[in-house]
Order: C-alpha cells, then structure tokens, then sequence
C-alpha cells in the first residue's frame, strides 16, 4: 500500500487536551516490510504517565457528573467517525501490526460493534429496587464509578481491544489513561484522536505510548483505581503483585493454549476448515487462537490430510495483497519464538507434517525483509510436551492423539490457561457434556473456537483470566462501585 505520512502530533502522547512530545521516541515498523518505517513515536517516561494521571484525576467529578446518557452520546459519536474512516483505520492496522486487510477490516467492523452495544447500555447502567424490612422505605442499588483508571493494551488487536476498554470506561464515569503497545501507537493515536473529536472533554481520555515504565507509573499510582490489562501471563502477574498491596481492582486478560477436540462422528471437513481459520488466522496471534488439535486416532490422519490440504494452500505475504492468506508475525522476537519451539519440538519426537520455517516473501521482484513464518503443523506431538502446554503465539499448530470423549477432555484441560475450547461432534450427549467439563471461559460447539460477539463476554479460565468479563455487562463489575441505598419516607 502507499506509505502515508503519518501526522506528526499523532506521533506523540496526548495529556488533558494537548499532543505533547517526549524526550524519547521509538520506531514504528511494518512487520511486513522493514524498509516501511512509519515515524518516531513517543517512548515515555514514567512522569509523562503521572502527568497523565494528573490531567484524569483533575476531571473525573466533572466527568461523572456528565451522566451515563451523555457520555455515551461520545462513544456513539466517536463510532460514527471511526465507521466513517474505517479503511484509514483497517490500513494502519495492516500496515503497523501486518494482520491482512480483511482481517482489519473485521477489527473495525469488530470495535464499532462493541461501541454500538456499550453506547447503548449508557442507558441501562442500573441497580435493583427490592423490597426493604421496614414501611415505608425504598431499598435499592446503584453503581458509581470507581475513578481513575489505567488501560494496558496489547499489539495484536490494536482497535478493537483498546476499545472495549475505553468505551465501558468513559460510559461507567471513569476517566482513564491508554497505554497501548509500543509496536502499534498509531492505531491508537487515531482511536484517541477520533474520541477528541467526538467531544471527549480534555483529560477525560489521555494516551501515553511507550513500553514498561508509563505501564508501571500507571500500576503504582495511587490515584489510578484499577488497571485493565490485555497481554501476557506473566506480566499480569506482576500487575497484580505489584497492586495487591494497596488493593488494586485489576482486569487480567491473559494467555490461551486452546484445543479443539474433533471426535470419531465429527464432520471432518468442517472441523478442518475451523482449525485452519482458527490457527492460522491472524497468523496465529490471538488469545484464542486454536494452538492444539485433539483428535481421536481413529480419524486422525483423515482429519490432518484435510487440514494439510488447506495450510498447503495459504500463501504467505503483506497484508495489503490480494492473495495473502498469512501476513508476518509482529517481529523478530515472535518469530524467533516460533522457530525455536518447532525445533525443540522435532529433538522432543513431534513430526513436522508442513511448514516448520521462515517463509520467503517477494513484491515486485524483491524479497521482503519481514516476520514471516509458514503454517506449521506438527503432529505426534505428546499431550505434556513444551508445544502441547505452553502458549507460542504465531502459525503452529500442535496435533495430539486422543481416544474418545473423556480422554480428549482430560488433554485440553491439562494446560494452565483456560480461554476457549471447542469440541467437533454429532452426538448431542457429548456437545452438552462438553460445555459442564471444559475448562475454559468461552466455548465452542462445530464452529471456529475464536472470539465472541460484542455482547458476550470474552474472558477465560483458570490463568487465562482474573477480574470482571470484557464487552459484556458484566463488565460493569470493573468499571464501577455497587452502593446500596435505604431511603425512609
């Protein structure tokens, strides 16, 4: 795609109201294409955060006061110019993160349903009336919000994510610092843009780019009321070591390793095509990405010909080309992690059935220097080893034996994480059962294992999640106070 130049001021932070520089500033690269450099974004500093917080905690009575009706007339607003903008939108995810275009597209089309659906729930921000003990008095419910907060955000949804956080957070009455990725500032400087133009009122929402320590300024900042963090294991735990102390509310959103159970009646071309989708999607860079296939013996090496038969055919490019079925991985880091633990799985017996290593890319006669690895699935891969239980992140795909129901149950419970799982099969009984012994937050029954809709909530299990839902209602729980009244008349 064409490199637009990307403004200056949406390369810098934006506190109460006003773009403002840094001292540091970090590159923004194409994964893609290395040679696309998209400017020098701010890298801050720990004080550009407090200076952040300083500016929401100077306006958060004047924006609770606003009423849940009118601050949700902003997210509507800002929806509308994002829907409006939406291939400016989708082509900088494409063009920063290297997810392919119609994958981005989706994002958008994903972000602006979930402010359509919490927009509306500015107008059902409610409590309960209940009956009280005594005559003549009202008992009842309300929520308040809980004031500052912190939103950590991660690379691989750089909408979409962002905004289920900010959203619920500006309708809830809080108002809040955006601490995005460092390898996808610029689709959050739009983001944040599109809420000042919306009417956003100065300092209810600032953005601080940068790594660790804006993060962990955020974090030990007494006057933030909760973090909201999207990102890896063991950095939300370190969130919430560092918060317990002094009682931090915290929403982890944290790693997957999802299986996909296909048993002996299952429709096997249906479940290739959800495993290909679900593990070679986004190449592979989701929380609920389908990582481990669980497959009985019996229909095993059918069922790894279909999906072979589809991964064959993906080809591997820039996002932005017709064509491309698999963009890059993020960067070198991700990549690496994936070649390595292909490798250490082959030393540890698994069978390397189609991929396995860096994919070389051409445009116009010249070979891309990017992130790109191909599909990779491996199968004899033991339900115990390193590639069956610990999370990689990128286009491979770990195929297990099982034999029937209760053992196929046991391996996709035997990991620590518990985001999504999804079971293949005809007999109701085991579609039923499935859905009481799973261990994760969001399940599947015949379909991709991945995401939710906007209304649903997207969480998981185990140590895949701690804290309230996203995206759903529930969600309130993180964003607001539950008080109780007794009113005598």
């Amino acid at each position: 795609m064409p490199a637009e130049p990307v403004p200056e001021r949406l390369r810098r932070n934006h506190i109460g109201g006003a773009w403002t520089s840094t001292a540091r500033t970090r590159a923004d690269v194409n994964p893609a294409d290395l040679d696309d450099q998209l400017g020098d974004f701010a890298e801050s500093s720990a004080a550009d955060a407090t200076a952040a917080v300083d500016a929401a905690w100077a306006v958060r009575e004047s924006w609770e006061a606003a009423g849940p009706i009118e601050r949700a007339a902003v997210v509507r607003r800002a929806a509308r110019l994002i829907e409006a903008e939406a291939d400016r939108f989708a082509a900088a995810i494409t063009r920063e993160q290297g997810k392919r275009l119609g994958e981005a597209r989706g994002e958008v089309d994903r972000a602006l349903a979930i402010m359509e659906f919490i927009a509306g729930e500015g107008r059902r921000l409610n409590g309960i009336t209940t009956p009280a003990e005594e005559p003549r008095t009202l008992a009842m419910t309300f929520r308040r919000p809980i004031g500052v907060v912190g939103l950590i955000t991660p690379w691989n949804f750089p909408l979409a994510i962002p905004v289920w956080k900010v959203a619920p957070a500006l309708v809830a009455g809080c108002t809040a610092v955006l601490k995005p990725s460092p390898l996808t500032p610029l689709t959050a400087a739009l983001l944040v843009d599109a809420f000042q133009r919306a009417g956003v009122p100065d300092g209810v929402l600032n953005l601080v780019q940068g790594d660790r320590d804006p993060g962990a300024a955020l974090v030990d900042d007494h006057r933030v009321a909760g973090i909201s963090f999207t990102g890896s294991l063991p950095v939300g735990q370190a969130i919430n070591v560092a918060g317990a102390g002094r009682l931090l509310r915290t929403q982890l959103e944290l790693g997957g390793k999802n299986a996909v159970i296909v048993l002996a009646d299952a429709d096997l071309a249906a479940a290739a095509a959800a495993i290909v989708h679900g593990a070679f999607g986004q190449s592979g860079q989701r929380c609920s990405a389908t990582s481990r296939v669980i497959v009985d013996r019996r229909v095993k090496d059918e069922l790894v010909g279909r999906v072979m038969a589809r991964a064959a055919s993906m080809r591997v490019g820039p996002g932005d080309v017709d064509g491309s079925d698999l963009g890059p991985v993020i960067n070198d880091v991700r990549r690496d992690a994936c070649l390595d633990a292909i490798q250490r799985a082959i030393a540890a017996g698994a069978t390397v059935r189609g991929g396995g290593g860096p994919a070389r890319v051409e445009r116009d006669g010249r070979e891309l220097d990017g992130y790109y690895v191909q599909p990779t699935v491996l199968s004899e891969v033991p339900w115990d080893s390193e590639l069956a239980q610990e999370e990689i992140f990128g286009p491979v795909l770990a195929v297990i034996d099982c034999d029937g129901f209760d053992d196929a149950v046991r391996i996709s419970n035997s990991v620590r994480y518990g985001m999504s799982a999804t079971i293949f099969t005809a007999d109701q009984g085991s579609m039923f059962q499935a859905l009481n012994v799973l261990d994760a937050g969001m399940l599947h029954v015949n379909r991709p294992g991945v995401g939710a809709y906007a209304h649903l909530p997207h969480m998981g299990a185990k140590a895949s999640q701690l804290g309230a839902p996203e995206c759903s209602p529930d969600t309130w729980a993180f964003y607001t106070d539950l008080r109780s009244a007794c009113i005598r008349y």
